[in-house]
């Protein structure tokens, strides 16, 4: 892979580096991480979405190897640096795949009309009443969790009782999962500077609005059948925010569907993107 830091002019005198990792060849495929992620979240669907794609997985401000900006503790400020990363890279019109709070983040783009095809696998943004405490409770609770326990969290990575319980909310079958992918996936969360601020913003914020711009491409809103954290009611509301868009359900999928289903989620983006 190709790994660098992208400055991004910010008035005169400040640049934000955004750490970007880059693999094949053919039209430009944006991927974008969810709440506490990073590039290496795609790590189970890369090299197959490269095989086809030039993919560019980028980390959000506050998030794996890029920075904090002063609003990186809030969606609309993370949403404010991926324009700018899309506008100083000329990517205006780019197909993009986010997932959870990173597919929030596609979809406001798609709203804005800055990007092409989108596909927003579990989208955050579209709780409603007691799930907003749910969402925020049970979340805010993994952090913590994960912070008191980060030296250890190699080595419970490593067995399945220890992986499932850790990942019972986001996978239906955390025990199969790759011992360093959910070694990487859980320290990356821990450590991730702005996650308090940004659990406490996306719960008290208002709902994500559509429709897409009219110059945005074809939409897929993937989600999983069990997923425990963004509840599948909610799919609803991101389809009727989105009229345009196409409903795709993964029907043996938690949270995070490149986990669970990466040949079926893999199959769903590409066909997208065509």
């Amino acid at each position: 892979p190709t790994c660098r830091s992208q400055g991004l002019g910010i008035g005169k005198q400040r640049k934000l580096q955004m750490h970007q990792v880059q693999r094949g060849a053919g039209p430009k495929l944006l991927l974008i991480h969810g709440l506490g992620g990073s590039w290496q979240s795609w790590s189970t669907i890369l090299d197959k979405l490269a095989a086809q794609r030039a993919v560019i997985a980028i980390d959000l401000p506050g998030h794996g190897a890029t920075p904090a900006e002063a609003d990186s503790g809030t969606f609309l400020g993370l949403v404010g640096s991926v324009e700018r990363y899309i506008a100083d890279n000329d990517l205006t019109g780019v197909d993009i795949v986010g997932s959870s709070m990173g597919a929030r983040i596609v979809l406001e783009l798609a709203r804005r009309g800055e990007v092409g095809n989108v596909v927003a696998l579990d989208p955050g943004g579209f709780w409603r009443g007691w799930e907003r405490t749910f969402f925020k409770v049970t979340i805010s609770l993994s952090g913590l969790l994960l912070r008191a326990i980060r030296p250890s969290l190699p080595m419970l990575s490593r067995h399945k009782a220890s992986r499932t319980a850790l990942l019972a909310q986001l996978s239906v079958r955390p025990w199969a999962l790759d011992p360093n992918v959910v070694a990487t996936e859980l320290t990356g969360l821990s450590m991730t500077p702005t996650f308090d601020a940004l659990v406490e913003d996306l719960a008290r914020g208002p709902e994500q609005t559509g429709p897409a711009a009219r110059s945005t491409g074809s939409i897929v809103i993937g989600w999983g059948q069990q997923d425990r954290l963004c509840l599948p009611r909610q799919a609803k509301r991101a389809q009727a925010a989105f009229p345009s868009a196409q409903l795709h359900w993964f029907r043996s999928s938690g949270h995070f569907p490149a986990w669970d289903m990466p040949e079926e989620t893999v199959t769903v983006i590409l066909g997208t993107m065509r």
